[in-house]
């Protein structure tokens, strides 16, 4: 093979795509159903949250930075995945493909993150209800969330980086979209860099932020079942939807991190395309069902506004 440096790349191969006939068409129209019910779902919760003042809490904040990185995710995957349903050559310029990966990896980052400093709110507000108000302040929680795009977006480019800079021996990616390992993969140049830089950022970041998760839901449960009837209600109420949301994201997480490490060839090629799309479809489309049914306030809101008012 011909030893090419990342720059002289000109396009990638997205070689996971296979006929299906006419079946595209369907396929389309299913995916576009996906992302117009995504867009519409979050952008209302989002509208809902920054019109009404009563909203004007830290965990509606979070709330609102959890759909905007939804939208955002989805947008960087969605239409480029559109356009590619309809295509009959499955190739992407490198920048373009380099700006998905952006996109993606933003959107997982900071979906983490969101979910870390989610969880870690309900904890001040369960376990330190009196003092809840002075230790999450809504300026305090705009600072947090700055830092939960700040960070993931300073990692992701560093990440991208160091890819960019690789010499590549071939341009094929066995996936549906652009992702950065499988780039990796195609390195002829050493990449022990890239290893170790996303090593230490799993083993110091990420295992921080699960930490964090644990030990606030470790003693979230211990003043439930120590508590009053009312607190259990509080706290089931609030971290209900939060759980469910942090249980689909990891499902697909971890799905993406199997699939990119491991050898994935005896699984159905439909069943993996699937799963491998499963952390940037489901979480957006679900999230603002699930926050949006089970929180009173929002749940007021959005009848109000969909059907007149009570």
């Amino acid at each position: 093979m011909i030893l090419m440096n990342s720059t002289q790349v000109s396009h990638f191969t997205l070689d996971a795509y296979f006929d299906v006939g006419l079946l595209k068409y369907v396929i389309f129209l299913i995916i576009m159903t996906f992302y117009i019910c995504i867009i519409v779902a979050n952008v209302l919760l989002i509208v809902v949250i920054c019109v009404n003042r009563s909203l004007h809490e830290p965990m509606y904040l979070f709330l609102c930075s959890l759909f905007v990185n939804e939208l955002c995710g989805s947008t960087g995957l969605f239409p480029f995945l559109l356009v590619q349903i309809l295509s009959d050559i499955h190739t992407v310029s490198a920048p373009l493909c380099f700006l998905q990966v952006f996109s993606v990896y933003t959107y997982g980052n900071v979906q983490f993150y969101n979910l870390a400093i989610m969880s870690y709110d309900r904890y001040l507000a369960i376990c330190h209800p009196l003092h809840y108000n002075t230790r999450m302040t809504c300026t305090k929680a705009a600072m947090f969330i700055a830092l939960t795009w700040f960070f993931p977006i300073l990692h992701v480019v560093i990440m991208i980086s160091l890819s960019a800079s690789l010499q590549l021996c071939g341009n094929i990616i066995n996936k549906v979209y652009c992702d950065n390992f499988p780039i990796v993969k195609l390195a002829c140049s050493d990449t022990t860099v890239n290893n170790v830089y996303g090593l230490v950022y799993t083993c110091t970041v990420i295992v921080a932020l699960i930490i964090l998760m644990f030990y606030s839901y470790i003693k979230i449960l211990r003043v439930c079942f120590s508590g009053s009837k009312q607190t259990r209600q509080k706290a089931v109420s609030t971290c209900t939807p939060h759980l469910v949301s942090l249980f689909n994201f990891s499902f697909g997480a971890f799905f993406e991190i199997i699939q990119s490490r491991f050898d994935m060839s005896g699984v159905p090629s439909m069943l993996r395309i699937i799963l491998s799309l499963y952390l940037i479809t489901f979480p957006p489309l679900f999230n603002p069902l699930i926050y949006g049914l089970n929180l009173t306030k929002i749940r007021i809101i959005c009848k109000s506004l969909l059907f007149g008012k009570v």
